[in-house]
């Protein structure tokens, strides 16, 4: 649809490749403070976030299956990486557990787990993605006024530096650097207005709000606007190849006995597949074609992520939600855009660290901050009112849930409201019925629905026996039924035996489950040929029904 599908990096799509490039740059501009940011609050060297970064933009995007998601290290696995490095002793035993972790995932691929994604809640996703949105203007307030206490890409509520959310940005709008604040609300204007302007629209608004920035900052030296270093990006200067290559560490392999070495890559594992699969689904909703990525595919693409992050000396990867919705908003068409960031990481690296060290946090926080509205716009929360109470109270607990807790806790709960709403449904549309009136008392007509489940039982259990006295003739239609549960039909089967005992005339239709249950038409028509239980009938006293 979208031109050549790229299979490797260096085979690009030209005809996408005009929408991938512009996009490729406000990637790579989003994903070099977070790779950084998550590194430091992870207890990790920086280069590691950077070199994550790189694996989750080549790696991951030439196996992956899908077009706009965009991979790199995951603040929600921040506070499980810092504990388990602690807990491990030595980085290169923790990098032999992120490597684990990417063969367990590699494993769940081929066994096909990605299968789960599927089956998240359309009202939780969305309740995600506008929590997502609400977060980052949260999280990246303070920084558009100067006030950098917490990294940069921070996303629970409660913050490592033991203050959350709101305590955070009280501080900040106590310690507001001038600077910063109109560094922020240039690139803002910028943001907005820039690709109104059809001539100039060419460049991408976030590389000009980036050259700006910088001349700003260095224009505000010496003055009361003068900007500190830690408002600035902070990446590891190599001077020489050999240098670079002294990044890079290794895995301890003598460590393979160790069960903690385990524990952690099964943890790292099972957490950062839930969250690249609700990245995933996130991404596939905000795609303005609509595709739909290969769960079981992605979950394969990650684990070769996460062993050649562990193997080089990088952290645990994922799916992220706030790249890959700031690739879609920048335009991008196919994964080739992630491919190009991670290319620009490392070139950012080897070529220009010391320009890439100018930038502004706060022309990159304006950046966030325009994502995050159009992630959480009130035409969002407009549209799923519309759709009834069903879909918008998941919606917006999903949404308090996440800002208040953190992504997987959020949706957990998220899940647990609209699985009540899915039930209550489920239960209430077991069937339709159809009373007609007679001179001798009145017939009721059941038709099961489609699907009939054990959920399903105590509804239909209860209109049965709840019946008026004044029917006598009942029909119990399951023609329209695929699937009948067995224990709807035990109901049915011992509602039949006391309608029959009372005298009232009952029919089934179509009712018959397949794996190993009697026929019950079969089972009503012996009931009937035996007169002697027609006489005890007869005699028995009547009783409501």
């Amino acid at each position: 649809m979208f031109g050549t599908r790229t299979s490797a990096f260096l085979k690009l799509s030209k005809r996408d490749l005009k929408y991938d490039l512009p996009a490729s740059v406000v990637v790579f501009l989003v994903a070099l403070p977070l790779c950084l940011g998550i590194a430091l609050a992870s207890g990790a060297p920086l280069f590691s976030g950077l070199l994550t970064g790189i694996i989750g933009g080549i790696v991951v995007a030439s196996f992956s299956g899908s077009q706009l998601s965009v991979s790199g290290p995951a603040a929600g696995l921040t506070v499980i990486v810092l504990g388990a490095i602690q807990q491990l002793g030595a980085f290169e035993t923790f990098l032999l557990a992120v490597l684990l972790a990417g063969a367990i995932q590699v494993v769940l691929g081929i066994l096909k787990a990605g299968m789960i994604g599927n089956y998240f809640p359309s009202s939780v996703i969305l309740g995600m993605l506008a929590a997502i949105g609400i977060i980052i203007i949260l999280k990246q307030l303070p920084h558009a006024v100067g006030y950098d206490a917490s990294f940069f890409g921070e996303e629970s509520f409660i913050q490592l530096n033991s203050e959350n959310t709101f305590s955070a940005l009280q501080k900040a709008f106590g310690a507001i650097n001038l600077g910063a604040v109109i560094i922020c609300a240039i690139s803002l204007a910028i943001l907005i207005g820039w690709p109104k302007i059809k001539k100039l629209s060419i460049v991408p608004a976030p590389l000009v709000v980036v050259i700006i920035s910088v001349l700003l900052s260095l224009a505000f030296v010496g003055t009361d606007f003068e900007l500190a270093g830690n408002h600035l990006v902070v990446i590891p200067v190599v001077n020489s190849f050999n240098e670079f290559l002294g990044l890079f560490t290794f895995p301890d392999f003598t460590q393979i006995a160790n069960q903690d070495v385990w524990i952690v890559a099964f943890t790292i594992a099972i957490i950062a597949s839930l969250e690249t699969l609700l990245s995933l689904e996130a991404v596939d909703k905000i795609d303005p074609f609509k595709r739909v990525s290969p769960t079981n595919r992605e979950l394969l693409a990650q684990g070769v992520g996460n062993m050649t992050s562990g193997l080089v000396g990088g952290l645990p990867l994922t799916a992220v939600i706030v790249r890959s919705s700031a690739n879609v908003n920048a335009g991008g068409r196919t994964r080739q855009s992630a491919i190009l960031h991670g290319i620009w990481l490392i070139l950012a690296v080897l070529l220009i660290p010391s320009i890439i060290n100018l930038i502004p946090l706060a022309c990159l926080a304006a950046i966030l901050l325009h994502t995050g509205y159009k992630l959480a716009k009130p035409a969002a929360f407009k549209q799923m009112w519309h759709k009834g109470l069903d879909q918008f109270v998941p919606f917006v607990v999903t949404i308090t849930a996440v800002v208040f807790t953190d992504l997987l806790t959020g949706v957990g709960i998220g899940l647990l409201v609209a699985m009540f709403y899915i039930l209550k449904d489920n239960l209430s549309n077991s069937f339709e019925y159809d009373i007609e009136e007679n001179e001798d008392g009145a017939k009721i007509t059941f038709t099961l629905a489609e699907e009939v489940t054990f959920l399903n039982k105590a509804a239909i259990q209860k209109a049965l026996h709840g019946l008026p006295r004044r029917i006598n003739e009942i029909i119990i239609d399951g023609s329209q039924s695929r699937f009948i549960d067995k224990d709807v039909i035990e109901v049915i089967k011992d509602f039949e035996q006391n309608a029959v005992s009372k005298g009232k005339s009952l029919e089934l239709v179509g009712i018959v489950n397949k794996k190993n249950v009697p026929n019950i038409r079969r089972f009503t028509q012996s009931i009937l040929k035996n007169d002697s239980l027609k006489k005890r009938a007869v005699k028995k006293p009547s009783e409501t029904i």
